[in-house]
């Protein structure tokens, strides 16, 4: 490299110099004539020329109307809002309709983090980033622990309930004490728990004791929520999947009641759904339209459940199907529609039905805003001359 160096330099040495002006221009002109070179050169010159022209003639566009926008992409709406969500700051209006709303409803300080808290006169809280507002209650009259000797018997998949021997039965064992006082009742089954932690434990301790729970066949540590919700003072139920229209597309699950099956496919499938848990008093329906339509199945399954002494709750669509050792059909399905106000309609609704029947009773799913819905309802309802009952204090027996 430095050979090379050195020959260039001897090899200029001793010519002459050439004149200062083309040596000047002459990188300049062999640069420019390279294409990229030269069009940018170009572009150069043709802003340079419009500056000028704006700058002595003013610019063309001056005085014509301008305008401008700020873009943004649109953030998707939650399609699951959570109770706390349901019920900011937006829907309490909503609740006016419950009961009368002090006019400082907020409540002293602020929650975690500087966000304003709302406290609600049923002593529930509002704050943002909270899934669920309700307060947590304190277990009340917890029911014994199940199994309770002399009620079940060995079955092929676990203990299945029994008629003891004493006459107990099951529908009466395992449910919530309760004796009226004379005011119209209202009952309310909250289905749907076990497969989510979160809203099955809010609904567990968050909802008042006298409200039914009834659970998922399929969740796991089915009988550890069952305890739990019995410990809080809570009856609860087992739900049996039946077959709804759609089926298989819309499928319950590998142990679905089928319309098809006849007698002896339901007592199969129900020794396996009863041994899930104990401690239940009775079962309800998840879907089946279409197991209903069957005589033989529906049938098949009353007496199964009349023999084992156990209730049988409906969601509505059943109530033409009498059976089991106990019956009771809900008037109405609150939560079809999940909005707050929406629940909030169903609910009054439920008052009414119960201020001129004597007794009224609700189904609803363990969505987060039915479960922030139900406790603020529930917490008013003695003041608006109702009792609050477990759904068992509904069921009525056969020719009773």
């Amino acid at each position: 490299m430095f050979a090379k160096r050195q020959s260039a330099l001897a090899a200029a040495a001793g010519a002459p110099p050439e004149p200062r002006s083309r040596v000047a221009m002459e990188p300049v002109l062999n640069a420019l004539k390279k294409p990229p070179v030269a069009a940018g050169a170009a572009g150069v010159f043709v802003i340079g020329a419009a500056a000028l022209f704006v700058a002595v003639l003013g610019d063309p566009r001056a005085g014509a109307p301008t305008a401008s926008a700020v873009l943004e992409r649109p953030v998707a709406a939650d399609t699951a809002p959570t109770g706390a969500e349901a019920f900011g700051f937006s829907g309490l209006d909503i609740y006016q309709d419950l009961g009368p709303i002090d006019p400082a409803l907020m409540g002293e300080g602020g929650a975690a983090g500087g966000e304003a808290l709302i406290t609600l006169p049923d002593g529930a809280s509002v704050a943002s980033g909270q899934g669920f507002s309700a307060p947590v209650r304190a277990p009340s009259n917890p029911l014994p622990k199940a199994p309770i000797a002399g009620l079940f018997q060995p079955g092929p998949n676990g203990p299945l309930p029994r008629i003891a021997a004493d006459g107990r039965v099951p529908a009466q064992a395992y449910a919530r004490p309760f004796r009226s006082n004379g005011k119209p009742m209202v009952a309310l089954v909250v289905g749907g728990l076990g497969l989510n932690s979160a809203t099955t434990r809010a609904a567990i301790e968050r909802l008042p004791a006298e409200v039914t729970l009834s659970f998922v066949p399929y969740a796991e540590g089915l009988q550890t929520w069952i305890d739990m919700a019995r410990a809080h003072g809570h009856e609860v139920m087992i739900e049996l999947p039946m077959e709804p229209t759609g089926y298989p597309d819309n499928d319950p699950g590998p142990y679905t009641l089928l319309s098809s099956g006849g007698a002896d496919d339901v007592a199969v499938k129900l020794d396996w759904l009863l041994a899930r848990a104990t401690g239940y008093f009775g079962v309800t329906n998840y879907l089946g339209d279409r197991f209903a339509t069957s005589d033989e199945g529906v049938t098949a399954l009353m007496t199964n459940l009349r023999q084992r002494g156990l209730a049988f709750l409906d969601d509505g669509s059943m109530r033409r199907r009498p059976g089991a050792f106990a019956r009771a059909s809900a008037d109405r399905v609150v939560d079809e529609e999940q909005t707050p106000a929406a629940i909030l309609r169903q609910f009054n609704a439920l008052e009414a039905a119960a201020k001129t029947n004597g007794a009224a009773l609700g189904t609803g799913f363990s969505y987060p805003v039915t479960v922030e819905a139900a406790a603020r309802w529930t917490a008013g309802l003695e003041a608006r001359g109702l009792q609050l009952a477990p759904a068992s204090a509904m069921t009525r027996r056969p020719g009773r």
